[in-house]
């Protein structure tokens, strides 16, 4: 006979770990300045879609990002993606599920964020990574089950595509000369959408899965080992990764942001090289910076219990928006759609990298101070609490 599946409950907030929810309120503020630019009306721009003619400033920001956040926020959302994804595997069959059960949760979550990536991409923004990681969660299930060296050899195997698709897509953009064709920047309403899910239906199976799955395998591999749960007791390895994987985004990354800032002006070959080292060594930058995150929250006294008492006001409402982390990652193509689009506040076609910056920070700190406001209210994010319905509801 046949067991019932476990009844499913919400993982209690006194109970969830500091380490996780942090890093994903902090990789939000990374998402919002990777996406913020992407709706400026320049003529030309850069590989990583920055002005060739801003002003010093507007290079200064356009140099710190294309170090710091391009190609690097997106693999640290994968590797925590990963990692939550393992640890709800984890607990569906601690709680008395096998395999199969566990594959069908997360097929039928899978399915949701797919559906999610659909309409927000359709309505918002064609950058989305939501369907993306519904992709992944259909077509990669089998990693959630893989042994170690199977995750690994994946990481390995997808990184060594990933260079072949970027060089693709940055060949591309030299034969165009580089001229912006954003959908964010077209002003009539409804060939926006179209041309939104083309270039979306385009990049979620491609350039998204080969930028994700890489951070999303060591994710489950770091999930395992309980290491942002418990950072206190892998503090060797935290310090290690944080260390070389933020080295390695630098070094890699140096080249492009002479590039892209127009202080070196390369052949066409040679730029799509550094533009195909910049993104591929943004997979282990990204698992460096969750890594330092997860530093700061052992400094905050969660070495492996989940509290969070001994958290300052500013980590507890980071943990809070990294809670809600889908509710304010939607909020934010939100803001940036009203502010900046030709159809709505046309922002985008006055503004300069550097603004679009701060346009970005305050977008980003407004959604962090709603999160605390609805942790003190003991309020859930309303998109969370949607997709969790929607994936529970006939378990």
């Amino acid at each position: 006979m046949s067991l019932s599946p476990p009844a499913i409950m919400s993982t209690p907030v006194a109970e969830r770990s500091l380490a996780p929810d942090l890093a994903r309120g902090a990789m939000l503020l990374f998402i919002a300045l990777a996406h913020a630019h992407m709706f400026l009306a320049h003529e030309t721009t850069g590989f990583r879609g920055y002005a060739v003619d801003g002003t010093a400033l507007d290079r200064v920001v356009a140099g710190l990002q294309v170090l710091f956040v391009d190609g690097r926020a997106l693999p640290m959302f994968a590797g925590l993606f990963g990692y939550g994804l393992a640890r709800l595997v984890q607990r569906r069959t601690a709680s008395g599920a096998d395999w199969p059960q566990a594959r069908k949760l997360v097929r039928r979550r899978s399915w949701w964020l797919l559906a999610f990536g659909a309409a927000h991409a359709a309505l918002l923004f064609f950058g989305d990574i939501l369907a993306a990681y519904g992709f992944i969660g259909l077509v990669f299930t089998g990693l959630l089950a893989a042994k170690d060296r199977t995750l690994l050899r994946a990481a390995w195997i997808v990184m060594a595509c990933h260079v072949l698709v970027v060089a693709a897509l940055g060949a591309s953009a030299e034969a165009a000369g580089h001229a912006n064709s954003s959908p964010t920047i077209v002003a009539d309403p409804v060939e926006a959408v179209v041309m939104r899910l083309t270039v979306w239906s385009a990049l979620t199976p491609t350039f998204y899965v080969v930028s994700v799955v890489p951070a999303f395998a060591i994710g489950i591999w770091a999930a395992r080992r309980r290491v942002l749960d418990e950072p206190g007791r892998h503090l060797p390895l935290l310090r290690r990764a944080a260390f070389a994987g933020i080295a390695i985004g630098v070094v890699g990354g140096l080249p492009l942001m002479l590039a892209d800032t127009q202080l070196w002006h390369p052949e066409a070959p040679v730029a799509v090289a550094m533009y195909a080292l910049h993104s591929v060594t943004g997979i282990p930058a990204g698992i460096g910076l969750a890594a330092f995150v997860a530093l700061a929250a052992a400094r905050n006294g969660n070495g492996g219990n989940g509290a969070k008492d001994t958290a300052g006001p500013l980590t507890r409402a980071l943990a809070a928006c990294g809670q809600r982390s889908l509710t304010c990652y939607l909020l934010q193509s939100v803001a940036f759609t009203a502010l900046f689009t030709p159809y709505a506040g046309n922002l985008g076609a006055v503004l300069g990298d550097a603004a679009a910056f701060g346009v970005a920070v305050l977008i980003w700190a407004a959604t962090v101070v709603l999160a605390a406001w609805m942790a003190r209210a003991g309020m859930r994010g309303p998109f969370e609490v949607l997709l969790r319905r929607l994936t529970y509801g006939r378990m």
